[in-house]
């Protein structure tokens, strides 16, 4: 008589903390971290536009250059964008699973809907699709010039972007995008650092303080660029 052979494997550990609800929430939570940092950085070099088109052009030379001669030209900054399309990816993914499984766990809606959750917590979602959406026109826009207004210029950062905000569709996409880059950042920091263990009775008050300065200073840094150009500050 044959013996029944074994067929079932137990899952890795990667799976199993990815299947698991905290597991998608610290995916969530670092990847989002990740995407916040660049964002800091990303708004400081964008300011670097008020010092005239010299600066700003030599600057985007530069972060082609990172790196040299160890890294060939453009090595560092592919490895960046890398990067943050897996965070961004891991993060959707994320976000979307466990909405699904928040739907699946409570299938009909309560006869009295209580406002547990602010403003920045509802429009989440919507706020995630948004920035999706911007990402795609923002890269087509200044990365590839595809979607480019007034021509688009190869190794010319600083007249592309004064292009793009010369037009009053590229004002409007990049201001809503950034109000909502500015809700995002203001519940999602919050909610990466309960995810984290980071939150404390003690801790709370400075963890909401800190979120809502960052919200604020990048969501102003990234729209002093737009609101330069059409002020005539950068032309």
């Amino acid at each position: 008589m044959a013996l029944a052979t074994r067929t079932d494997r137990r899952p890795s550990f990667a799976r199993t903390v990815w299947d698991s609800t905290v597991g998608k929430k610290t995916v969530m939570a670092v990847s989002g971290l990740i995407m916040l940092l660049y964002l800091v950085v990303h708004m400081i070099g964008n300011l670097k536009i008020f010092f005239g088109a010299g600066d700003f052009n030599h600057y985007a030379h530069w972060l082609r250059t990172v790196g040299e001669p160890f890294m060939h030209y453009e090595w560092t900054l592919w490895i960046i964008r890398v990067v943050l399309v897996v965070a961004v990816v891991a993060h959707a993914v994320s976000a979307y699973q466990l909405s699904r499984r928040d739907i699946k766990a409570r299938p009909s809606k309560y006869v009295h809907r209580k406002a547990r959750a602010s403003y920045a917590t509802r429009t989440m979602r919507w706020g995630g699709v948004i920035l999706g959406l911007f990402i795609v026109w923002h890269l087509l826009d200044l990365t590839t010039g595809t979607v480019h207004a007034g021509g688009f210029q190869e190794g010319r950062p600083y007249q592309n972007v004064v292009d793009t905000f010369s037009t009053w569709y590229g004002n409007v996409i990049y201001i809503v995008a950034m109000l909502a880059v500015g809700l995002h950042i203001r519940h999602g920091f919050w909610s990466a650092a309960q995810t984290l263990g980071a939150g404390s009775r003690t801790r709370d008050r400075a963890l909401k303080a800190t979120a809502n300065v960052l919200a604020l200073l990048l969501t102003a840094g990234f729209i002093a660029v737009p609101v330069g150009v059409m002020t005539g500050v950068v032309s």
